[in-house]
């Protein structure tokens, strides 16, 4: 069996799971209940998953928590059999936690991470920063960086921005994303929703979908979006707008830009 304490780098076990130790502290809590405490966290990324999850020594759980699950599913997690439900303050969470099949991760548990999944714990940490949706995976970047380029934004052949002074979120697997300052935006062809999202990378979204009372129909809701408070990593975004790529058309310098295929273009097919 490999140690677990050697220098990080990524592994393979049979079952087909790449995992290495992290060096972070990281803290889960449900309520005011500190479950998971570990400074020897180790990430575990799943076949076919793309974002990583941590699994943490027994040691550094409040083990006593746990129960064997009373309805452990079949077929999660590549072939976890060993499921945990998780009692906090009287309150039940069926399979918030398993092992994985695998020598090489023997002794150490995995925790459901969204809490919208009605399993996962409340809030998680690594240091003192709040981390949002998943783990943060160390061979990803995110780079927000101001520049000069000449960014048009236009929806049916309407420009709804133009801007010289955006800044370009560069994010490892997905299109160049181009924030423009509120200004030089026409907000008032777009009106607000109520739709919010987690980025672990970036922080908190909130979302503006198109006024089809002027004119187009056929754009998908939520196609503008802001951080107004970001994450320190990307605090150059601070409340600046972004378009998605997939759903508008983008001329920078003088180029128009293809429209790219992603995840968000088959959710909204």
């Amino acid at each position: 069996m490999t140690s677990l304490n050697t220098a990080q780098s990524l592994r393979t076990t049979p079952e087909g799971l790449l995992w290495e130790p992290s060096e972070r502290w990281v803290r889960g809590r449900k309520g005011d209940v500190t479950v998971v405490d570990s400074r020897h966290p180790v990430l575990v990324w799943e076949p076919d998953v793309p974002v990583p999850l941590y699994a943490f020594p027994r040691t550094e759980v409040r083990a006593d928590l746990l129960r064997p699950a009373k309805n452990p599913p079949t077929g999660a997690h590549t072939g976890s059999t060993l499921f945990y439900d998780l009692e906090v303050d009287g309150e039940l969470l069926e399979n918030a936690a398993w092992t994985f099949p695998s020598d090489d991760l023997a002794g150490h548990v995995a925790f459901e991470w969204f809490r919208r999944s009605g399993r996962g714990l409340d809030r998680w940490y690594e240091e003192e920063e709040e981390i949002f949706v998943h783990p943060r995976d160390p061979h990803k970047r995110v780079d927000a960086i101001p520049s000069s380029r000449h960014v048009v934004v236009e929806i049916a052949g309407q420009v709804v921005a133009d801007t010289r002074r955006p800044v370009l979120l560069f994010e490892t697997g997905l299109p160049t994303r181009y924030y423009l300052p509120r200004e030089d935006v026409r907000l008032d062809l777009f009106r607000p929703t109520d739709h919010h999202t987690g980025c672990p990378y970036k922080g908190i979204a909130e979302y503006w979908s198109w006024d089809s009372r002027h004119g187009e129909t056929d754009v998908p809701p939520d196609v503008v979006w802001s951080y107004p408070e970001p994450l320190p990593a990307v605090a150059a975004v601070k409340g600046l707008l972004a378009f998605y790529n997939e759903a508008v058309d983008l001329t920078v310098d003088g180029e128009r830009l293809e429209r790219p295929v992603t995840h968000f273009t088959a959710s909204r097919s």
